[in-house]
């Protein structure tokens, strides 16, 4: 970082973090004039008991409920659509996104679209869209239900294209959520594979976040204390779920959205083809991916990798033991240490190579990659 430039740095909005802060969501819209809110989940979330208890207390409330859980598990535009038309004729006022970062993706691009009809994707932040969104957006609060993606305190939504599979980010200050009630009871009973998923997709964002090449000193702190948590929480709150680890894993996730802003890197370019092309879980994606875009990354960036191992705690000092340490990491919470266990193929490789270079999170890792480095890194994970 040099100091002859201005820089510009962003934090989050309000959040409400504890165990039971999700009950406080009744009385929050209506102490806000909201009457009608649209709830966006998924399928899944839909289903499970505390998501009822919600829709139930704010039936209780007398406040007018609707529901849209008609996603996929990697959204793409065709969801955002018809979420909006359930929006419009349904007449609401507010949009809660509650579940994982696909619902959430899904609330917020809803959100950017209730009063910007032009195509979607005309407001992609990678080809300077974000500057398209001017008018008013409908009041937007946030509800996660994994710690994982950290969508909750993010200004952004990544959406596929339903043909390309080809990932858009829309982005806008005005699409952050107003408030957030972070309630880690939400979590307890999720299944140790998506603990396992979510909690290392935290992880690498933290990590990405603390080497990517923008310069950001606050997020890189964060990014270091959500490592840190992490480190002490994870394979608990997989293995043997408690309260403690699942609140360390849901304010590390937080964390790690909050870092982000600083940007990600050649993990997250390896992962999100998986997503697009094979329909791969996207946390499980970078947990098989980690440790291999993590090596890539060691030369030149020794020091980095020596904060990482101080912060993790290891023997060694080094971006090595950093490595070594994801590998035991995955294995201890039962990831899989290569790609070909979770259905990549050698056809598979071109294409995802051809995915990856055209990804929007490589340009932030602290060094060039080519097509060539994710053919290879493919290849070595396999």
């Amino acid at each position: 970082m040099t100091f002859d430039k201005t820089y510009q740095f962003n934090f989050p909005t309000t959040i409400r973090f504890g165990a039971g802060s999700s009950k406080e969501l009744g009385d929050y819209l209506i102490k806000n004039s909201l009457a009608r809110p649209l709830i966006v989940t998924d399928p899944t979330v839909a289903q499970l008991g505390f998501f009822k208890e919600i829709i139930e207390d704010l039936k209780k409330k007398n406040l007018s409920v609707e529901i849209f859980q008609d996603i996929h598990k990697n959204p793409v535009k065709s969801d955002v659509y018809k979420g909006t038309d359930v929006y419009d004729a349904s007449k609401r006022d507010s949009i809660v996104g509650i579940g994982g970062g696909a619902a959430l993706d899904v609330a917020r691009a809803i959100v950017l679209r209730v009063n910007h009809r032009e195509d979607l994707f005309k407001y992609d932040d990678l080809i300077g869209g974000d500057v398209f969104v001017t008018n008013d957006v409908p009041h937007f609060i946030t509800i996660p239900t994994t710690a994982g993606t950290g969508s909750e305190v993010g200004r952004s939504a990544i959406i596929a294209d339903d043909e390309t599979h080809q990932k858009k980010i829309l982005f806008a200050p005005k699409l952050l959520a107003k408030i957030i009630f972070a309630d880690p009871l939400l979590t307890m009973e999720l299944p140790p594979f998506i603990t396992a998923a979510t909690g290392m997709d935290a992880l690498t964002h933290n990590m990405e976040a603390f080497v990517a090449k923008m310069p950001h000193p606050m997020c890189e702190g964060i990014a270091l204390e959500g490592i840190s948590l992490i480190s002490k929480s994870l394979e608990t709150a997989v293995n043997k779920p408690d309260l403690e680890s699942r609140s360390n894993m849901l304010i590390a996730s937080l964390m790690g959205a909050v870092a982000f802003q600083k940007g990600l890197g050649v993990v997250h370019s390896l992962a999100h083809p998986l997503s697009s092309l094979l329909d791969t879980h996207h946390g499980l994606a970078n947990a098989v991916n980690i440790p291999y875009g993590m090596e890539f990354n060691i030369a030149g960036f020794e020091d980095k990798f020596r904060r990482i191992a101080r912060t993790l705690e290891l023997e060694e000092e080094t971006g090595e033991a950093v490595v070594k340490y994801l590998f035991e990491l995955n294995s201890k919470i039962n990831i899989p240490h290569k790609l070909s266990a979770i259905g990549v193929q050698h056809e598979h490789i071109e294409t995802l190579a051809d995915l990856a270079i055209a990804d929007f999170a490589h340009p932030n890792n602290p060094k060039p990659v080519s097509r060539e480095d994710f053919k290879q890194l493919y290849l070595r994970a396999l």
